[in-house]
C-alpha cells in the first residue's frame, strides 16, 4: 500500500481523450478487482466506461450483488451511500468527485426530518399512524430514519408498491424529500389532491393546522429536483401542437401539469424502454435529464425516431455532472497503485437502520 494518494492537480490540465486512454489501461490493470456503475445521468464520456449501467433501483440491485472488490460508482452520493449500505463489508466503494451531490436530497435534513416528526407526534401518534417514506434520493441518516420508526425507502420505479404497503400498515405517509412523486404517485391510487398536503420543513407545523394534518393521507415535503421543475405545462402544449400523432413521457419528479399532460410517465429506466418498444419514425418530447435524452436520441436515430428534450433551454443535472474522464482516471489510477480515494463509508449505527429501510422496499419491490 502506497503510503500517499496520487493528486487530483496532476489530471486536472488533461484533456478528455487523454484520460479516456489512462482510465481503459487502469481498468485493465484491476480486471475483476474493481466494477464501475453508471447511472443514466452521467455524461456520455463517462458513462460509456460503465460495466453496469441503470436507474437508482437498478443500480442498487447491482451493487447488492457485485463481487468486485472495487464498486467506482459514477452517479451522485447518495448512490454511492445506498451501495456502500447494502454491498458486502470486504467491499470498498468510491465516488470519484465528492462534490457530486444532489440538490433534491439536500432539501430534507435529518434536522428538519425529526422536528416534523416531533410536531406530527403533538397533533396524533405519529409511530402508530404515520410510515416516513424517503425517496432513495435521501442522505444516509433520513433511510436510518425510516429503518427506525417502521418506514421504508421507494424509488421512481417503485414507488406506487411502497405506498401501497404503507397503506396497508398505517393511514397516513409522509412522504420527503420529492413531492412530485409523492403527489402523482398518490393520485395514481386514487388520493384526492385535497388529501396531500405539503408540509413545508420552514414553517411551524409544515405551515398546517392540526385539523389539515389529521385530514391528510399524505404530506408532501416541500422538495422537488431543479431539473425536472423546468419542464412546464405549455412546452408539452406547444409541441403538442407542431407534432399532433407525438408521443410525450415524462419523469414523475416532473410536476403535476406535465404528467397528467404526458401519455405516459416512469422512471428513467422506463423511459429508455418505453422509446425503444415504440414503432419506427415514432417523435417524443422527453422530460427528463438531458444527457439521457441526448443519449437515447442518437441511440434511436437509425430506426428514425425524433427524440426531443422538453424545456426550451439546456437543463443539465450540474452534480451529476461533476464526474468526468479526469476525476475518474484519477480514481482508478490510485487504485491500481493500491490508494483508496473518496471512500464512501455509512457510519455503522446508520447503514444498520438504513438497510432495514432498503431491505424493506427491495422485499416489496
Amino acid at each position: 500500500m502506497h503510503a500517499a494518494a496520487i493528486a487530483f492537480d496532476r489530471f486536472k490540465p488533461l484533456q478528455d481523450e487523454a484520460c479516456q486512454e489512462r482510465i481503459v489501461a487502469a481498468r485493465a490493470r484491476l480486471g475483476q478487482r474493481a466494477v464501475i456503475l453508471g447511472h443514466h445521468y452521467q455524461r456520455a464520456d463517462v458513462y460509456r466506461h460503465a460495466d453496469l449501467t441503470g436507474d437508482s433501483l437498478k443500480l442498487s440491485k447491482l451493487a447488492a450483488q457485485a463481487d468486485a472488490e472495487y464498486i467506482v460508482f459514477c452517479g451522485v452520493h447518495f448512490m454511492a451511500e445506498v451501495a456502500d449500505i447494502l454491498s458486502k463489508p470486504t467491499q470498498t466503494v468510491v465516488l470519484p468527485d465528492m462534490n457530486a451531490g444532489c440538490s433534491m436530497a439536500d432539501m430534507a435534513n435529518l434536522a428538519k426530518v425529526e422536528r416534523a416528526w416531533r410536531e406530527l407526534s403533538t397533533v396524533l401518534d405519529a409511530d402508530k399512524t404515520v410510515t416516513p417514506i424517503t425517496y432513495v434520493n435521501s442522505a444516509a441518516d433520513l433511510k436510518a430514519f425510516c429503518g427506525e420508526h417502521g418506514g421504508i425507502v421507494c424509488t421512481s420505479t417503485n414507488a406506487r408498491q411502497i405506498l401501497e404497503w404503507a397503506f396497508a400498515r398505517r393511514e397516513k405517509v409522509l412522504f420527503f424529500p420529492d413531492q412530485h412523486l409523492g403527489r402523482w404517485t398518490g393520485y395514481l391510487m386514487d388520493i384526492p389532491l385535497a388529501e396531500m398536503l405539503v408540509w413545508d420543513p420552514d414553517e411551524e407545523m409544515g405551515g398546517l393546522t392540526a385539523q389539515q394534518i389529521k385530514m391528510a393521507r399524505i404530506l408532501l415535503w416541500k422538495g422537488h429536483c431543479s431539473v425536472h421543475q423546468m419542464f412546464q405545462a405549455q412546452h408539452v402544449l406547444r409541441w403538442r401542437a407542431q407534432n399532433p400523432s407525438g408521443m410525450v413521457i415524462s419523469h414523475p419528479e416532473c410536476n403535476f401539469e406535465v404528467c397528467k399532460l404526458s401519455d405516459y410517465v416512469g422512471s428513467t429506466d422506463f423511459i429508455i424502454k418505453t422509446v425503444a418498444a415504440s414503432p419506427p419514425g415514432t417523435r417524443w418530447l422527453v422530460g427528463t435529464e438531458l444527457n439521457l435524452v441526448n443519449r437515447i436520441a442518437e441511440q434511436f436515430k437509425p430506426q428514425g425516431k425524433v427524440i426531443q428534450f422538453m424545456a426550451p433551454t439546456v437543463c443539465v443535472c450540474s452534480t451529476m455532472a461533476r464526474i468526468d474522464p479526469q476525476h475518474l482516471a484519477w480514481t482508478l489510477e490510485n487504485l491500481v497503485e493500491g490508494k483508496v480515494v473518496n471512500r464512501i463509508k455509512v457510519p455503522e449505527h446508520e447503514a444498520r437502520l438504513a438497510r432495514i429501510a432498503l431491505d424493506r422496499m427491495l422485499a416489496v419491490s
